[in-house]
């Protein structure tokens, strides 16, 4: 979106150079250039009329302001396609029994993307067009959706609130961007907001406390996860205060609870993270623990 703006390339380039060194990559297997995702897929969780104005803004040179922050250049419909085509065939291989748990790394973000606006630096719901391929594709009746970005997910929450097949559990920084706090109670949404400062301990404490329980009783067949990274301590898009070992519990959390309830199958995106060196080190530890390494 622009050599200013947080949301870079040298994003992914982190994350690579931090399996590379920690050795981690050794034992994963690599899934480069997955197909694009078909408009089929994106329709599942987006509107016809707003597929057709991100198609008519992308811009043949330079770029297309959507909001303040968010903007296409003439490589970002297609980019967006291919991260939401990383969702779908993560959980195809989770599903097909190929893999047990999968990372997606991939950019643009996706859980701001509401069924009908861009917004966030996000174009198109990875998560969500994961989750609707699972149920419509797949034929799953439970699937849960875990979001820990320092940023609530509020295009997830929007285009599953009703939903009752889908279950969304997050917490997030509150009062912060993108300001969209849905007071309706639903069950299948367990949206917890925290105030800024939260430490590590206490956002476990949601997760054992709040969480947990809801999901148990949900028993997911499928868990997917917005893995954005930009609740560490060190990032300064937001102030919580997570570490990577908080990232490694809480996914050695939802890797116990796959196991019980959804054959070990987890399929994780990558969502917010914008201070390299805490992405890298944070990404390997879900990735570890994702793998149990």
């Amino acid at each position: 979106m622009g050599s200013w703006h947080p949301e870079c390339p040298e994003r992914l380039d982190a994350i690579n150079d931090h399996l590379l060194s920690s050795g981690v990559m050794t034992y994963l297997d690599v899934l480069d250039g997955p197909p694009a995702a078909t408009e089929e897929a994106i329709l599942r969780v987006h509107n016809a009329e707003y597929l057709a104005y991100l198609k008519g803004l992308s811009p043949a040179t330079g770029y297309a302001a959507i909001d303040g922050d968010t903007s296409m250049n003439p490589h970002t419909l297609q980019a967006a396609f291919e991260a939401a085509g990383a969702g779908i065939a993560a959980v195809d291989a989770v599903v097909a029994g190929s893999a047990r748990t999968a990372f997606c790394s991939v950019r643009p973000p996706g859980h701001h993307a509401e069924s009908g606006r861009a917004m966030g630096f996000c174009f198109f719901n990875t998560v969500a067009v994961a989750a609707a391929h699972a149920l419509h594709h797949h034929g799953l009746a439970r699937v849960a959706i875990v979001d820990f970005d320092v940023h609530h997910g509020n295009g997830t929450e929007e285009i599953f609130f009703d939903e009752p097949r889908v279950m969304m559990c997050s917490f997030y920084q509150h009062p912060f961007y993108p300001n969209i706090h849905r007071t309706e109670a639903r069950d299948n949404m367990v949206n917890v907001p925290v105030d800024a400062y939260t430490t590590g301990f206490d956002l476990r404490q949601v997760v054992s406390d709040v969480w947990l329980p809801q999901l148990t009783a949900f028993a997911p067949e499928l868990i997917l996860v917005s893995a954005g990274f930009d609740a560490h301590r060190e990032d300064e898009m937001g102030q919580l205060g997570m570490t990577e070992s908080d990232y490694a519990w809480i996914t050695d959390q939802l890797v116990m609870l796959a196991e019980r309830t959804a054959q070990g199958r987890i399929v994780s995106v990558l969502e917010g993270g914008y201070n390299l060196s805490a992405l890298g080190r944070s990404a390997v530890a879900h990735i570890r623990s994702l793998s149990k390494l």
